[in-house]
């Protein structure tokens, strides 16, 4: 008798079970250089197209002192109709002479956008954010000396039309469908947002264009990878508790939303080969040991993988890897420090 099947779930499970994306970085038949002329190609046509560039307009609606730093309120404009709020940080005593490092750092899939990185500890429930993932990176590395900025993606935070917008659904996977219907991403547009942060901070004083880096835990994993692999100004990047099979997080265990996909992407790429474009410039995979929501096993899994990439582009020395003993979370001042210290 035929076999039959009526599951999706082991439909999609048969799809993916020997799958090798068309572009997966494969050291033994591939020339890097000519992968990563194509495959930066490929990548950035997946993306589709960016929004018609605006004036930032950018605004500095509020500066306060707190505990050594200046903290401000900026907002700018990314698109015609589109605005994005952030909280921008930087040590007090910070010369406005052009010549300091700064840092994007973007949130992930939590529930209060930009604030628990920038370090505002508004409630308890805030505060217990911060501390299970040692979340306030965009704190803790202006206090170590950087000019940071907190911005909230599209549906996060100040963007995320109220606490339950839409009850019972995820407005992630909202806000990708009604993107599909218009052929443009969430991801995509957040892409475009962190390459609208990056034009803000080359017009600050303080800050030399060339020392711009990136880090983002979870989603902002996802940004991390996704707008350094697209936006060459970003000089070196921190990636958090993301880079490992889409199979594995996505396929056997369903964690991911719409906000961090665009389509037709894993027939092309796994997480490896786009963090692999980020190469030659250096590059850092922060991973928890305990980590509930990407595996360690798969982490390792997705490192060396990348590490594949940055030694065929003859530069291994520049892929950096944080192993900490916590959950899901960042790993800390100390190494992540010395990653940015030493590349901006």
């Amino acid at each position: 008798m035929t076999r039959r099947n009526f599951s999706m779930q082991a439909y999609w499970q048969h799809q993916v079970e020997s799958h090798t994306p068309k572009l997966h970085f494969d050291r033994q038949s591939m020339d890097w250089n000519q992968w990563h002329t194509t495959a930066y190609a490929k990548y950035m046509e997946l993306l589709g197209s960016f929004p018609d560039p605006v004036p930032l307009d950018a605004e500095v609606e509020s500066s306060v002192e707190d505990d050594g730093l200046v903290r401000e309120r900026v907002v700018f404009n990314a698109e015609p109709f589109m605005s994005v709020p952030c909280q921008v940080l930087r040590p007090k005593e910070m010369p406005a002479d052009g010549k300091n490092a700064a840092l994007l750092c973007s949130h992930g899939h939590g529930p209060f956008g930009k604030d628990p990185v920038a370090g505002i500890r508004s409630t308890d429930e805030m505060v217990a954010n911060i501390e299970q993932h040692n979340y306030d990176y965009g704190r803790q590395m202006a206090k170590a000396g950087y000019l940071t900025i907190s911005p909230d993606l599209r549906g996060f935070g100040e963007r995320r039309d109220g606490r339950d917008p839409f009850p019972g659904r995820d407005p992630c996977n909202v806000n990708y469908i009604r993107g599909t219907m218009l052929d443009r991403w969430p991801l995509t547009l957040n892409v475009w947002d962190m390459k609208c942060c990056v034009d803000y901070l080359e017009t600050r004083a303080e800050v030399d264009p060339k020392r711009i880096g990136m880090m983002g835990l979870s989603q902002g994993g996802t940004m991390t990878t996704f707008a350094a692999a697209a936006e060459p100004r970003i000089a070196a990047a921190d990636i958090l508790g993301y880079v490992n099979p889409w199979k594995a997080f996505a396929f056997d265990r369903v964690n991911f939303c719409g906000s961090q996909i665009v389509p037709g992407i894993y027939a092309w790429f796994d997480t490896d080969d786009i963090a692999g474009l980020i190469a030659p410039r250096p590059l850092m995979l922060d991973m928890g040991m305990y980590d509930d929501c990407f595996y360690i096993h798969d982490m390792l899994e997705g490192y060396e993988r990348v590490k594949r990439i940055y030694e065929a582009a003859g530069f291994g020395d520049r892929l950096w890897k944080l192993v900490h003993p916590n959950g899901h979370g960042w790993g800390g001042l100390e190494g992540t420090v010395e990653f940015f210290n030493t590349y901006l």
